[in-house]
């Protein structure tokens, strides 16, 4: 037996060496489902088959409850709002099994440590703890596509390169809107225009054109080397 101990959780698992790994992953929209869906066999490399996940995917991130009770209403289907009931659930349901959830939100404009303190606080009140891996994309998830620029010209030859040149890496700068303006006709002030639900669209459609063609061992975004290097060490 080998022992493996996670410094985003502080849960020790356990299991045969060579025994199958299942993920659980949730992510806060639809365009973080779409985009995992496309490079989570290349992060999980040549045994992945040896592995399962399910990438279940929210309507919103939303807010930590300030009770960490997490009693909204599950119908919404809000990340953060219900992830004190979420995470008291798996720590119940796969305490017995060679199992991890990986939760993975925004920054936004939250503090980073102050926002991930959170999190290992509502871990902290479950009992039993599942074995989490909890994950920040710096400032939102299109940081991970435009980590990977070769991939944004590939899906997009017409991308606008002098923008994305302005681009800073992991940079709290309004990324989905950076990304907008390299690669979507009117740029984001178009999309603001046109408010909801064509800005969600756009982000599936991004995740859905660029992802495929990602990079993940060179992908220079470092919350995206942090989120495959944390799978990877499960591995």
């Amino acid at each position: 037996m080998k022992a493996y101990r996670l410094a985003a959780s502080g849960t020790a698992i356990t299991w045969m060496r060579g025994e199958s790994m299942h993920f659980e992953i949730l992510v806060e929209d639809a365009s973080g489902k779409i985009a995992l869906e496309s490079i989570l066999e290349k992060i999980l490399g040549p045994n992945g088959q040896d592995h399962t996940y399910k990438i279940i995917s929210y309507k919103g991130v939303g807010r930590i409850p300030k009770n960490l009770k997490g009693t909204t209403d599950p119908q919404k289907r809000i990340l953060l709002d219900r992830l004190p009931k979420l995470l008291r659930g798996y720590g119940k349901s796969l305490q017995n099994f060679p199992a991890v959830v990986v939760v993975i939100v925004d920054l936004d404009d939250k503090d980073c440590l102050v926002f991930k303190q959170e999190m290992l606080d509502i871990l902290s009140g479950c009992n039993p703890q599942p074995t989490t891996l909890l994950r920040i994309a710096i400032e939102e998830g299109e940081a991970w596509l435009l980590g990977d620029r070769n991939a944004i010209k590939v899906a997009y030859p017409r991308a606008k390169e002098q923008v994305l040149n302005t681009y800073v890496q992991d940079s709290i700068c309004g990324t989905w809107e950076k990304l907008a303006d390299v690669v979507y006709p009117g740029g984001a002030q178009k999309l603001k225009q046109l408010g909801w639900p064509y800005t969600g669209q756009a982000k599936c459609e991004w995740a859905q054109n660029i992802a495929p063609h990602l990079d993940v061992e060179n992908n220079q975004s470092k919350s995206f080397q942090v989120f495959r290097d944390g799978i990877r060490t499960l591995l």
